[in-house]
């Protein structure tokens, strides 16, 4: 029989919040955290806005000789992580330590690192690279660094599918403790790619909104006028583990995490299928993997990026899947409205959301929601905090390559 697993710690880093009571608070005050950016001179770039991560002090969790060998990714997840575990009260030893696992993905990893040592390169030659530099930047450091600064020697791996990194790191630590090969797991993922080669990237993709006289009111989702996402950074780590060991030790449960989803679209390496089929399947596997119903479901937060194409079509597959429970007490609603997206770490910072929304029965708004899209007819919870008892919420996670992942957190109830 599969083990009942829990949420026990959130850690939030987010550009509306450095932790996660300062996010939470942010984001049911409808504060969002895009603004001009200011990590390099914009003046080429077509988009030149960005949800940055403000006022983060590294030194608070890593000794300064440390922070030169780390990308700034690897240093959000330390930040996070160090948030999740004070959080769940979870202590690590030499006789808990080996059955504690790490996962820590992140979506693209240490760009600014690798544009960094790039130029060095160029201008000094190959002597002029830095020791630390395939340590400081390789996905997996993230949860390397992790496991080192607590001692969890259990399972240590990262994920690596792009905007669901963070999702399929929950959910792939679920799958671990219910099948016993450990009973907690510090997990989840971390960005900072907020750098002229990312953003020149998407923008020459035209992924991103250019409404740079407006930063606040670019991130759209659902939204008649939306015209691409807004960049974001940092990072969201949950603390999952067995309900019997949460249990023995007293810990306080935030939320029970009872369905995990995958799905692939086979379709585009940039664009979901016309049909959402990809994320009908996500959404259903998650449902069938809890024996939920969907009527059961109280909130869904949105992959809701703002772009023209996902957002039409994430309402179509909850359309499909939710029948007319959509139209009919579903809410609906992105925080990535307010904190941008953050890419690989989007999944895990919507998860802790989401597991907050069935703790405190309080759902974060859409905000510049303005006007309706005809395609986008749901309830999408529009620039106002809704508060409501949520028993089940879901969250979704979808990315480039058509690599799909969806969450289902359950109100605890003892």
């Amino acid at each position: 029989m599969k083990r009942r697993v829990v949420v026990t710690g959130i850690g939030l880093v987010t550009p509306v919040g450095i932790g996660t009571d300062e996010t939470w608070k942010a984001l049911l005050e409808c504060r969002s955290g895009v603004g001009l950016i200011t990590k390099f001179d914009t003046v080429q770039f077509s988009t030149r806005i960005a949800a940055e991560l403000k006022g983060f002090d590294p030194l608070l969790w890593i000794e300064k000789k440390e922070v030169k060998k780390m990308d700034p990714f690897i240093q959000y997840a330390i930040a996070a992580s160090d948030f999740a575990v004070k959080d769940s009260g979870l202590q690590i030893d030499a006789a808990s330590g080996p059955r504690v696992g790490v996962n820590i993905g992140s979506g693209i990893g240490g760009f600014s690192t690798i544009e960094n040592q790039h130029t060095e390169l160029m201008q000094g030659g190959p002597r002029k690279i830095s020791p630390f530099f395939i340590p400081s930047c390789i996905i997996n450091l993230a949860a390397g660094q992790v496991s080192i600064r607590t001692g969890a020697k259990g399972p240590n791996t990262a994920t690596c599918t792009a905007c669901s990194s963070g999702a399929h790191a929950i959910g792939d630590s679920f799958r671990l403790i219910q099948n016993g090969y450990a009973d907690a797991m510090i997990c989840g993922a971390a960005e900072a790619a907020i750098t002229p080669l990312a953003v020149g990237g998407f923008g020459n993709m035209r992924a991103l909104s250019r409404r740079n006289e407006e930063p606040q009111r670019a991130s759209r989702p659902f939204e008649k006028d939306r015209d691409g996402f807004v960049m974001g950074e940092g990072s969201g780590i949950l603390v999952i583990e067995a309900l019997e060991r949460a249990q023995a030790r007293g810990a306080k449960v935030i939320a029970e995490l009872v369905g995990y989803g995958m799905s692939g679209d086979a379709y585009h390496i940039t664009s979901p299928s016309e049909d959402g089929d990809g994320g009908c399947r996500v959404m259903q596997n998650a449902l069938d993997d809890a024996a939920v119903k969907p009527e059961q479901v109280g909130y869904i937060n949105a992959h809701g990026t703002s772009t023209p194409a996902n957002d039409k079509l994430e309402t179509m597959a909850i359309k499909k899947v939710f029948g007319e429970h959509a139209k009919r007490g579903l809410l609906v609603s992105s925080t990535k409205s307010m904190t941008g997206h953050l890419l690989g770490a989007a999944g895990s910072v919507e998860a802790g959301l989401s597991a907050l929304v069935v703790h405190h029965g309080k759902v974060p708004p859409t905000v510049n929601y303005e006007t309706q899209d005809p395609e986008c007819d749901l309830d999408y919870v529009p620039n106002k905090v809704r508060e409501t008892p949520v028993e089940y919420a879901l969250s979704n996670s979808f990315g480039f390559g058509g690599t799909n992942a969806c969450l289902l957190f359950k109100r605890y109830n003892g």
